[in-house]
């Protein structure tokens, strides 16, 4: 159980659904915001509209008993400048969130019969002049005649048209809130909106009228459940594709697992995994694992040549040497010293030879050190008579002892095959410092050029092995050129013959 759900697939699919929740939870709240702001601003025009329309009123010259206030679901307000509620809603029984509390407006005060004009009530009732003013008419009749007060603007009180104000100013800001009202019996909640609105007369009032926010909270309730229902119905379906997808694209991977379990368990180097017929990163991956396996095999099985050249060459020389010494303590006067001695420098060399390239195999790095190229080939040319050297100093770095090493084996061979020359020219080409051998022998052919640098070939097999050596000798030069960050290169003379080129980076 710990294994499937430790899997990449448990993984990759528990990734996927996290991502998808997190994804649907976020466009999920901006939608619930959004339609919940876009519900609240219609319920804020709804209710701007109802305030303007109330203060439109006032501002129009309307008393309070006359405003259109008997909307049963638009609750409204007006307060005066104090604060004091003069005007509501005729069923408005409870109301929070605006600037009073109170649902009853103040009793108006009723002008007695004869006082002035600005003494009148808020009902409409006009007044006669008094005896000061004289440029004041008699109070309205029955029959709604005007009667003027001594401000000249009363109209009479019986009219369907009595208004004692001048139009005013209406501001031009709202204010919103939210809060709830309940109207008759029914108790909602409602966003208000705040007009101010100026009346000379009556001085700066506010209008607060109420637009239901029933429908928002309905269409909010009815988006979350849907989100909430079919939210974990969408994550189960993405998980479950999830897990199909990722199994179908895990199952070459589940292949190229077993066959290389096989290939450990039989050690058959030879099998390679199956690569799907696919170009992504399975096959990919597929591929590399072949090349892979192709390299360790090739590896392994020049290790095993290696192995096996290697313990052939060392039975002759050892067999040898053998022999002279058994000889030598049964019959004295018969022992061969010289041929012992020859033997034995040649096992220690192949010993050495050995050795180096072991090193070389395990990645050893060369040194650090700076010498001059030209002068280790003249040093080695000393060695060997016949042999020529010309050219410039050239200053690599690495290791002098397997640079050593690597002169010494070109110089050999090419004097082992060489008719009566030898020469070593040095140069400069850009940043490299190029080295060539060249010798007027038979020569390499083409279709061996590469053969001759791996180990323990010798392309004249009727050649004797005093003569020829055990083969190691390119195929360490090779290698040291290699770990010195250069190549070893065979071609042919000018004159006819071999030509080794050597090429290593050079530093000035």
């Amino acid at each position: 159980m710990s294994r499937v759900f430790g899997s990449v697939r448990a993984k990759a699919t528990l990734g996927a659904t996290v991502v998808v929740a997190i994804a649907l939870v976020a466009a999920g709240a901006a939608v619930l915001l959004s339609l919940r702001a876009n519900l609240n601003g219609q319920a804020g025009t709804e209710a701007e509209r109802s305030a303007r329309e109330v203060a439109a009123d006032l501002s129009g010259g309307a008393s309070y008993d006359r405003l259109r206030l008997d909307d049963d679901q638009r609750p409204v307000q007006v307060v005066d400048g104090k604060g004091v509620l003069v005007a509501a809603s005729d069923n408005l029984r409870r109301i929070s969130g605006t600037g009073t509390g109170a649902v009853k407006p103040r009793a108006q005060r009723t002008a007695a019969p004869g006082s002035d004009g600005d003494a009148a009530d808020d009902h409409g009732g006009g007044k006669g002049g008094d005896d000061k003013g004289g440029d004041g008419k008699g109070g309205g009749d029955d029959n709604g005649g005007d009667g003027r007060g001594k401000d000249g603007r009363g109209r009479g009180a019986g009219a369907d048209d009595d208004y004692s104000l001048e139009p005013g100013r209406i501001g031009a800001e709202v204010n919103f809130s939210e809060g709830s009202a309940t109207l008759g019996g029914d108790t909602a909640d409602y966003r208000f909106a705040a007009v101010e609105v100026s009346v000379k007369s009556k001085g700066a009032l506010t209008v607060y009228a109420g637009a239901p926010l029933s429908a928002e909270q309905g269409a909010v309730r009815t988006a979350l459940t849907v989100m909430l229902t079919g939210l974990p119905l969408l994550l189960a379906v993405v998980a479950a594709v999830t897990w199909r997808v990722t199994r179908r694209a895990l199952r070459p991977v589940e292949g190229i697992r077993s066959e290389m379990a096989a290939i450990t368990a039989s050690e058959d180097l030879a099998r390679r995994v199956p690569v799907p017929d696919t170009q992504d990163e399975v096959a990919g991956l597929a591929r590399t694992t072949n090349e892979t396996l192709a390299a360790l095999e090739t590896s392994v099985e020049r290790q095993r040549r290696f192995v096996a050249d290697a313990s052939h060459e060392l039975r002759s020389p050892i067999a040898s040497l053998r022999t002279q010494l058994e000889v030598g303590a049964a019959h004295p006067e018969l022992l061969d010293v010289t041929g012992a001695v020859e033997d034995t420098v040649r096992l220690q060399r192949l010993a050495a030879d050995l050795l180096l390239l072991a090193r070389l195999d395990a990645g050893e790095r060369p040194a650090d050190t700076r010498f001059d190229l030209a002068a280790l080939a003249r040093e080695e040319v000393s060695r060997r008579p016949g042999v020529t050297v010309e050219g410039a100093s050239a200053e690599v770095v690495g290791s002098r002892g397997q640079m050593a090493r690597l002169l010494g084996n070109l110089l050999d061979n090419a004097r082992r095959h060489a008719r009566s020359r030898v020469a070593v020219t040095l140069r400069a080409e850009g940043p490299w410092a190029v080295l060539e051998v060249a010798d007027d022998g038979a020569g390499v052919p083409t279709a061996e050029r590469e053969r001759i640098f791996e180990r323990f070939v010798r392309l004249d097999e009727a050649r004797g092995r005093d003569d020829g050596g055990a083969g190691l000798g390119l195929a360490i030069a090779r290698d040291v050129a290699l770990r010195h960050g250069g190549t070893l290169t065979v071609g042919e003379a000018r004159g006819g013959g071999a030509l080794f080129t050597l090429r290593l980076p050079g530093h000035a």
